[in-house]
């Protein structure tokens, strides 16, 4: 956002306007803030500090990402659960949203943001998880008394069961015994010193799960990462967004191995091979 005065709109060519009817101006904009950055010719500033002497060789990209996010300085617990959430997401092979990118830019190679774009525009609940709807549910299971998590944990569960709707965080169409990322990322989260409340709700929500199907349903990564961005205080309408960044990292390497040792042909003759014309 801008702190100089806007600069007016100089008269060009074209048609006469003559006898048109006058435009609407559009809504004042008078009284609208901001509270991520500004700038002028001589300062850039961001959540109150000056990027170039605060936060230029300063600040990690987690570090800037979370002052971004929320407005506060992170703690080294944040930063840590954050480090590894973007890890553990970043990259599970030739997913569609990486077959995407790739096929995107073997037809447009000029094109490296909409290969990306396009990759990113697939990331969706199936392939990249729906750890934000997961951590929707854990956060007012987070938030109650501990005595009251089981019954709340079960409520939430028979109502989704109701709906017939799939509860977000369990099952996994590959790894159907065990999700080896889920536990490991609990673990970062619990050695990073987590408080455990939303460690506890997710233990409470599997209980449940269990308890109201009957057998054992994997929990998946997404509800790891609900449970560590719940502990680092990133609200769940914020989840999705962090999830997409990581992405975006991992398909910038498809991209770039793509150029490198292009597989486009091959995954566009294999579905021409495989899906065949029929009048």
């Amino acid at each position: 956002m801008a702190r100089s005065k806007p600069v007016a709109k100089r008269g060009g060519g074209g048609a006469s306007t003559k006898g048109a009817k006058p435009q609407k101006a559009p809504p004042a904009a008078a009284g609208k803030t901001t509270r991520i950055a500004g700038y002028d010719a001589d300062v850039i500033t961001v959540r109150g500090k000056d990027l170039v002497t605060d936060l230029m060789g300063k600040v990690t990209f987690s570090e800037m990402m979370l002052l971004h996010l929320t407005g506060q300085a992170p703690t080294r617990k944040q930063v840590t659960i954050l480090d590894a959430v973007l890890v553990t997401i970043m990259e599970h092979g030739l997913v569609p949203s990486a077959i995407v990118t790739r096929l995107t830019h073997y037809g447009a190679p000029e094109s490296v943001q909409g290969a990306i774009a396009a990759g990113l525009l697939g990331v969706g609940d199936r392939f990249a998880g729906t750890a934000s709807e997961c951590a929707a549910v854990l956060e007012p299971l987070a938030a109650a008394p501990s005595g009251e998590r089981a019954a709340l944990a079960m409520s939430l569960v028979k109502d989704y069961r109701e709906r017939k709707r799939p509860i977000p965080g369990f099952g996994h169409s590959v790894h159907k015994q065990v999700d080896p990322r889920s536990s490991r990322l609990v673990q970062i989260v619990t050695d990073a010193g987590a408080k455990g409340d939303f460690v506890a709700a997710l233990a409470a929500l599997e209980h449940a799960v269990q308890g109201t199907i009957g057998k054992n349903l994997v929990t998946n990564v997404s509800a790891a990462i609900a449970v560590a961005l719940g502990e680092a205080g990133v609200p769940a309408k914020a989840v999705r967004g962090i999830v997409l960044t990581a992405r975006c990292a991992g398909l910038a390497g498809h991209v770039f191995e793509e150029i490198q040792s292009p597989v486009g042909p091959a995954l566009w003759s294999a579905v021409t091979d495989a899906v065949k014309y029929e009048p």
